[in-house]
């Protein structure tokens, strides 16, 4: 058993047959907190708790999926590509948004770092999270952050933005589906944008354009503020 825990093809179909349940459960009961994400997170550790099999086994096969994780991120380029001419005639409104929601994200963690006295490892792990996980990973291991915790932050952040945009959409009656697409972008990464291309075209291509901009205006805002 032991060798067949240590094979990488373990880590792998565990990994895949987690988020498939997860994808059924939600189908099955229609709920937004059934995220799959989370379910496949509950799944896997509890596998690996029941026969207590060592995170190391598991990450063999683990490890090679996440290297699908920037491909799958550059994927995302063709729904943006499909909304090219929306792109060039809203340029200004998409570029000041999305300038707006990373000051928000950054501003916001950086305040209640202060309020509540965390370290400067914990706050450059927690500044990144509303990026794409190879963004926010980077920025955090540059800045003396502790990389599994902003891989946690970005992955709860994520799912909850997933969860939530819907009913806040509805709440602040935001009609436009730009709007919309933007601001899950500018939040919730990856996630939130699988999330908006079930709301419509427009928001999946315009959060997926948000991950870019809001990724690399990250970046450039971590030298000041980390």
């Amino acid at each position: 058993m032991q060798e067949l825990f240590a094979s990488p093809f373990f880590g792998i179909a565990l990994s895949i047959i987690a988020f498939w349940i997860g994808v059924k459960i939600q189908k099955k009961t229609g709920l937004v907190i059934c995220n799959p994400l989370i379910i496949a997170i509950v799944l896997v550790s509890a596998v690996l708790l029941i026969f207590r099999i060592p995170y190391d086994s598991y990450n063999e096969g683990g490890s090679i999926i996440n290297m699908f994780l920037a491909p799958a991120t550059a994927c995302l380029a063709v729904s943006i590509y499909t909304k090219m001419e929306l792109l060039k005639k809203n340029w200004l409104p998409i570029a000041v948004g999305a300038v707006c929601g990373s000051l928000a994200s950054m501003g916001s963690v950086y305040l209640m770092c202060r309020i509540f006295k965390l370290d400067e490892a914990m706050t450059a792990s927690l500044m990144p999270k509303s990026v794409t996980t190879p963004i926010a990973v980077s920025i955090a291991g540059s800045h003396g952050g502790i990389v599994p915790i902003t891989v946690v932050a970005v992955i709860f952040t994520g799912i909850l933005g997933s969860i939530l945009a819907p009913a806040l959409i509805k709440v602040f009656r935001v009609n436009d589906a730009m709007t919309a697409g933007l601001a899950i972008g500018a939040c919730s990464h990856a996630v939130g944008t699988s999330k908006a291309i079930e709301l419509g075209e427009t928001q999946g291509a315009m959060s997926g354009l948000a991950i870019g901009i809001c990724g690399i205006l990250t970046v450039l805002f971590s030298l000041v503020l980390m």
